[in-house]
C-alpha cells in the first residue's frame, strides 16, 4: 500500500501510476464536471475557461494538490502539473493492471451523454485507461458515511472474498 496526502497528492503521482498502475486506486480528493456553456468566454476565471471547453472530457476532473491555485486564482506553479487531473489526461494513462477505482469524490459519475456513446467524463476516462471497475457516485457525498461505507465494502470485497458487484 502506498499513500499520497496533503501536498503528495499531485497530479503527477497519479501520471505516474500509468504502465505499472496499483490493483486498487482509491482517491479521495474533490471532483468536478462542469456541463457546456455557450455563453461563457475565456477570461482569466477557470471555471469559465472550464467551462467554456466543447470536449466534455476537459469539463470533468479531479482536484489534486496545487489544484486551488489553477482552479481559483488561475497561478501555475513552475516546473509542476496545474494540479487539475481532467477526465481527458487520465484516459491518455495506461492503468491496465488496475481492477478497482474508487473515486471518494463527489459527482464523479457526471459528465454529458453522447447519443448512444454513454456518458463522457472521469467513468470514460478511466475506462479508456483500462480500468475494469469502478466506484463513482451521482451526488455530493458526505465524508464519514462515505469512509464507513468504504470501509464496510473493502472487508466484504478483501476479506469475506465477495466480489465488487456483490
Amino acid at each position: 500500500t502506498q499513500t499520497y496526502s496533503k501536498m503528495e497528492a499531485t497530479e503527477e503521482s497519479i501520471k505516474d501510476m500509468s504502465g505499472n498502475s496499483p490493483g486498487i486506486l482509491h482517491i479521495a480528493t474533490h471532483g468536478f464536471y462542469l456541463p457546456f456553456d455557450t455563453k461563457k468566454t475565456k477570461d482569466n476565471s477557470n471555471d469559465k475557461n472550464f467551462s467554456s471547453i466543447e470536449d466534455p472530457m476537459f469539463r470533468s476532473g479531479l482536484i489534486l494538490a496545487g489544484g486551488n491555485l489553477k482552479w481559483k486564482e488561475n497561478i501555475d506553479v513552475p516546473g509542476r502539473d496545474d494540479g487539475i487531473l481532467t477526465a481527458y489526461e487520465i484516459s491518455q494513462l495506461d492503468l491496465s493492471k488496475t481492477e478497482l477505482v474508487v473515486l471518494s469524490a463527489c459527482e464523479t459519475g457526471l459528465g454529458d451523454i453522447q447519443g448512444s456513446e454513454g456518458v463522457y467524463g472521469l467513468q470514460r476516462g478511466f475506462k479508456s485507461a483500462g480500468v475494469k471497475n469502478m466506484i463513482i457516485t451521482l451526488w455530493q457525498i458526505p465524508d464519514k458515511e462515505s469512509s464507513e461505507f468504504m470501509s464496510m465494502f473493502y472487508t466484504k470485497w478483501l476479506k469475506d472474498k465477495k466480489d465488487i458487484s456483490a
